[in-house]
C-alpha cells in the first residue's frame, strides 16, 4: 500500500489530485491483495495441512473456512478488482487481467521454479506503476523504478521468510532459493537483492534531485533493512517473523510517509 500511494502522489505532481481515483486505487489494492492471499491459501490447502508451521494457524487446514468459501471469496475479489479498474480508466481495465494473472499465478510458481520469490516481487511491484497509470493513463520511468525497487525488496524478504519451510519444501519437492542453495547462501542472495533495491532508491533520489524528506525516508528504510538481516542467521530463525512482518511493515510505512511529504511539499 505505501508504494501504491507513492505512485499516486508521484502522478499528482503533473496531474490534478482526485479523491475518487485515490479511493479506487485503495480499493484495487485491497481487492487484489485479498484475491491473491485467498487463492494462495486455497491452492496450498493440502500442503498447509501437512506443514507443522501452518496446519493449525491457517484457516482452511484448521477448519475455520472451507475450501469452497475461500474460492468464492477469491472470485468475488477478482470481480471487484476488475470493476474498480473499470471506474478508473480504460488502460487500467485492459491491464487488470494481466495483473490478476501475475498475482494469482504466483501461487503456482513454487511448484516449478526457484524464482518464485521474484514472481511474488513482480506481483507486488504492480502497485506503484498501477496507481501512477490510474492518474496519468501512461507509463513513466520513475514509477517503473519504484516498481523495480519493490521487486527486489519483496524477493529479498520472501527468501528470508521461506527459510522456515526449507526442510518441509524439500520433502514436498517444492522449489525455492533456500531449498536449492541452503540457508547460508540464501541469506547472501537476499542481501544482494536488498542491495539492488536500496541502490535503485538511491538512484531515484539522485535522478529526481529529491530533498530532505526523501533522504530521511531512504535512511530509515536502509537502516531497517540492515536490522532485518541482523535479526536472522542461517542457524537461528527464531526472529524471522519479527524481521518479515514488523521490520518490513515499519520500513515501507515510514518510507512511504516521508516520500509523500517530499512529493507534496516540493
Amino acid at each position: 500500500m505505501p508504494f501504491a500511494l507513492i505512485g499516486f502522489f508521484l502522478a499528482t505532481k503533473s496531474h490534478d489530485f482526485d479523491w475518487m481515483i485515490l479511493t479506487y486505487v485503495i480499493l484495487c489494492m485491497i481487492f487484489a491483495r485479498s484475491a491473491a492471499m485467498g487463492f494462495n491459501r486455497y491452492l496450498d490447502r493440502e500442503s498447509d495441512s501437512r506443514n507443522p508451521r501452518t496446519s493449525k494457524s491457517r484457516e482452511i487446514p484448521n477448519g475455520k473456512i472451507n475450501a469452497k468459501s475461500a474460492l468464492i471469496f477469491v472470485i468475488i475479489n477478482c470481480l471487484l478488482f476488475i470493476g474498480s479498474t473499470y471506474l478508473i480508466n480504460t488502460t487500467c481495465l485492459l491491464l487488470s487481467p494481466l495483473a490478476l494473472l501475475i498475482i494469482l499465478g504466483y501461487s503456482f510458481t513454487k511448484r516449478f521454479t526457484i524464482f518464485c520469490h521474484l514472481i511474488l516481487g513482480l506481483g507486488l511491484s504492480l502497485a506503484p506503476i498501477g496507481s501512477y497509470i490510474a492518474v496519468t493513463n501512461s507509463f513513466d520511468l520513475i514509477p517503473i523504478l519504484f516498481s523495480l525497487t519493490v521487486i527486489f525488496w519483496v524477493s529479498g524478504f520472501d527468501i528470508i521468510y521461506s527459510l522456515q519451510d526449507e526442510k518441509f519444501d524439500k520433502k514436498e519437492r517444492l522449489k525455492s532459493i533456500p531449498v536449492t542453495f541452503g540457508a547460508k547462501a540464501s541469506l547472501i542472495i537476499s542481501k544482494i537483492f536488498h542491495i539492488i533495491s536500496i541502490s535503485v532508491l538511491f538512484y531515484i533520489g539522485i535522478l529526481e534531485s529529491y530533498n530532505l524528506y526523501y533522504w530521511i525516508g531512504f535512511s530509515v528504510f536502509l537502516l531497517l533493512i540492515m536490522y532485518q538481516h541482523n535479526l536472522v542467521k542461517h542457524n537461528d530463525l527464531s526472529r524471522v517473523n519479527l524481521a518479515f512482518f514488523t521490520t518490513n511493515g515499519i520500513a515501507s510505512i515510514v518510507f512511504g510517509i516521508f516520500v509523500i511529504i517530499e512529493l507534496t511539499i516540493y
